[in-house]
């Protein structure tokens, strides 16, 4: 089903204020049962994300058969960044919460292509989270 199709609706109540129910057509790069996968827009180059039609806000939300086709949208979207953009690493990962990240409340995994000529690269996500001014007070 594309996410056009889904109506944006989350519990039979229709949702107009979530762009990840309401995708256009045309920025869908691929598709796999329940879920799609769009370019992002950010850097770097050749970002992606994999989200299910249906409007579910955290990831263990999601059904087996999204968590399937999440899964194979990550491999395919990975081997085309790959031979489009050659990139030397990968990040993937959900940010759930306002606290973890999540700016928009419809569940999306991130799938961030890295280059060796990056600032930070070598640096994993988790290397943000140790630094001393993320510490927490007291």
């Amino acid at each position: 089903m594309h996410p056009s199709h889904a109506g944006g609706r989350h519990h039979g109540r229709m949702l107009h204020d979530c762009p990840f129910c309401d995708v256009p057509v045309e920025q869908v790069i691929a598709s796999e049962g329940p879920c799609f996968g769009i370019w992002t827009g950010e850097p770097p180059v050749g970002s992606a994300m994999v989200l299910p039609v249906r409007h579910v806000e955290e990831p263990w939300e999601l059904t087996a058969d999204e968590w399937t086709a999440t899964q194979a949208l990550l491999s395919r979207l990975r081997e085309e960044i790959a031979h489009s953009h050659s990139p030397q690493g990968w990040n993937i990962g959900w940010n759930v919460g306002e606290v973890g990240g999540q700016s928009v409340l419809h569940a999306h995994c991130h799938l961030v292509p890295r280059y060796a000529d990056e600032a930070y690269a070598g640096r994993g996500l988790r290397w943000w989270f140790k630094q001393p001014s993320n510490r927490r007070g007291g």
